[in-house]
């Protein structure tokens, strides 16, 4: 008897949680705001992706429409290209630096100052102006600095009687500045979404630590840290997609130079595929790159999710 009145029971509450829905006008709101959201994210990601998808079939240079079918063939080209294999593991290493260096540089100096008081602000300023300034101005101010004729590192090698360093022109020397250089662009975004963490974290916790003889790197590590895990890992999930994105800095520092030693994914698909004319190649690349982002997405999701639950 139990078992028969049971739909009739799941019926009714998801009748009663449709009415309680509607009369709260959720279900109007839904109706109203999501349309446009649905519009605006095929037109401006769906599409696009189911663009570059067929375009990767075809040898195509994006004038007229695509004749020439080439199937996967794009595909094979890009895994047996090395300059690919470079900017594979190019970005494989901004991912690591943005994780083992910018994101500790970041929460250490938001421990510092974090909190509300007037030279606090002016550091919290000055630390987060780097990530105001546009990527492109970056990137020209600093191969200005790297510069071995005109720039501050020639200035410094003259002033120590060396000759001069062309750090950009240097394969084993470009890409490492190429990382210090992101790393200075975008710490201060990660240490101001830490310190807002940080500023939320109750100070009855940290003065009862502080009775209980804490010292304040134990503070920091057994009680702060553990409070705003949350907001590291938005943190982390945040460097690892802007590591992927990477290319407004490349660009006017080396344009993936020496010798195509500093090309990222996106570097590597404009320089291939849209500067060579050569659309389909840069499709099939764009649609590797798009299918990384989602898998290691859905691995750091799923990662962080499990931590949260143990």
């Amino acid at each position: 008897m139990s078992t028969l009145t049971r739909p009739a029971v799941h019926r009714r509450s998801n009748t009663d949680r449709l009415r309680q829905g509607l009369a709260n006008g959720k279900f109007t709101a839904v109706l109203i705001l999501l349309p446009p959201a649905l519009i605006l994210f095929s037109l401006f990601v769906i599409l696009p992706l189911a663009d570059a998808a067929y375009y990767s079939a075809f040898s195509w240079n994006g004038y007229g429409t695509p004749t020439n079918f080439v199937g996967t063939q794009n595909y094979e080209r890009l895994l047996d290209h090395s300059v690919f294999h470079t900017a594979l593991w190019n970005t494989a290493k901004l991912i690591l630096v943005s994780l083992l260096l910018q994101m500790p540089l970041a929460l250490g100096l938001a421990l510092l100052v974090y909190r509300k008081t007037p030279t606090n602000t002016l550091f919290r300023l000055v630390f987060f102006l780097p990530y105001i300034l546009a990527e492109v101005a970056a990137g020209l101010i600093w191969s200005f600095v790297f510069d071995g004729d005109y720039g501050i590192t020639a200035f410094m090698f003259q002033a120590l009687g060396q000759e001069s360093v062309y750090v950009l022109a240097d394969r084993q020397w470009a890409f490492p500045a190429i990382m210090t250089v992101i790393v200075w662009k975008y710490f201060g975004f990660h240490m101001m979404i830490y310190i807002a963490a940080l500023q939320s974290v109750p100070k009855d916790l940290i003065e009862a630590a502080k009775l209980e003889g804490a010292k304040p790197r134990q503070v920091a590590l057994f009680v702060q840290i553990p409070l705003i895990k949350h907001a590291i890992v938005v943190s982390g999930f945040f460097a690892i997609i802007g590591s992927l994105q990477i290319f407004d800095i490349i660009i006017p520092m080396t344009n993936g130079g020496p010798s195509n030693s500093t090309h990222t994914i996106v570097t590597y698909l404009y320089t291939f595929g849209l500067s060579r004319l050569n659309i389909g190649f840069g499709s099939a690349a764009a649609v590797v790159l798009f299918v990384l982002a989602i898998g290691i997405a859905l691995f750091y999701q799923r990662a962080t999710a499990k931590e949260e639950r143990t």
